[in-house]
């Protein structure tokens, strides 16, 4: 199978009625989907957390660095997707777009590692309240782990290149183009130098990138804070959104026509091939 397909045939298996308290049995099938593809590739620690009685898991992968005698305890990488969805939908851009990619550099990185370490997380409980972002965050702090970047890849697959296509919060609509056929990122100030790189490198794939550095954790721009990164944005850590910008673009959010038939296949796979090249350039 060639890239395309393998994304597709991931996004077969995630793509359905996935929401932790109305569709149990499809949010179980992609929690162990998750789990059984993660264990090709290294031992799978499950994070468990209560939500008023309903013990939730976030799945997290451990990958070395390349082996080089120089890099010693280098922070790691972390990147997350969630993969709960809503009530009504098989949420195919909101997320399993980002937990296909997800897996795919799973694949990948083992394969061929990076000189950081990497942690490959799927968190639960996003359509809740950013909550298993929110308790593993926590969880970080408290355990001092520094992070070199937390990467939350938050809808991946959506694009439109009529004019016209792409809104924005006021007043960003003068500095970005007004067609939704881009990945953004969105990241807090002290990733400015890796968004700068990460959008050079993503552009080499093919696409469009747009990067947008926000100040004080996005309060000002509450629509920046709508995904996993924003509880690492609050315990201060540098983190970015890697987004196809969700509802200011795609017509579908959070609507039973989120399907796979509504993604553009090509752009999820510029945007993997882009996001695989940024990441080993870190």
């Amino acid at each position: 199978m060639n890239l395309k397909e393998r994304l597709q045939a991931y996004l077969s298996e995630i793509a359905r009625e996935r929401d932790p308290y109305m569709a149990t049995a499809g949010h179980f099938f992609v929690q162990e989907y998750i789990r059984q593809q993660f264990s090709q590739w290294g031992s799978v620690e499950i994070h468990t957390f209560d939500v008023g009685g309903k013990i939730c898991q976030n799945l997290i992968l451990n990958l070395p660095p390349a082996a080089t005698k120089q890099q010693r305890n280098l922070p790691p990488i972390l990147i997350a997707a969630h993969y709960d969805g809503v009530p009504g939908t098989v949420a195919a851009d909101d997320n399993a777009t980002g937990v296909a990619v997800l897996l795919e550099l799973a694949s990948k990185f083992a394969a061929e590692p990076v000189k950081y370490p990497l942690r490959l997380v799927a968190f639960d409980m996003e359509e809740y309240g950013l909550l298993g972002s929110a308790e593993y965050a926590a969880l970080l702090r408290q355990q001092q782990q520094p992070l070199r970047l937390m990467l939350s890849l938050e809808m991946l697959g959506y694009q439109d290149s009529n004019p016209g296509s792409q809104s924005y919060p006021p007043p960003l609509e003068r500095f970005y183009p007004n067609t939704g056929d881009f990945i953004a990122l969105i990241g807090n100030l002290r990733t400015i130098p890796d968004l700068i790189s990460m959008s050079r490198n993503i552009r080499q794939a093919g696409i469009g990138s747009q990067w947008l550095p926000v100040p004080n954790r996005g309060l000002i721009v509450p629509q920046t804070r709508l995904s996993d990164h924003a509880p690492f944005w609050d315990a201060d850590y540098p983190a970015v959104m890697v987004t196809d910008t969700a509802f200011m673009r795609n017509p579908h959010y959070h609507k039973p026509s989120d399907t796979i038939a509504s993604l553009d296949l090509d752009f999820l796979t510029s945007v993997f091939t882009g996001l695989e090249i940024a990441i080993r350039r870190l």
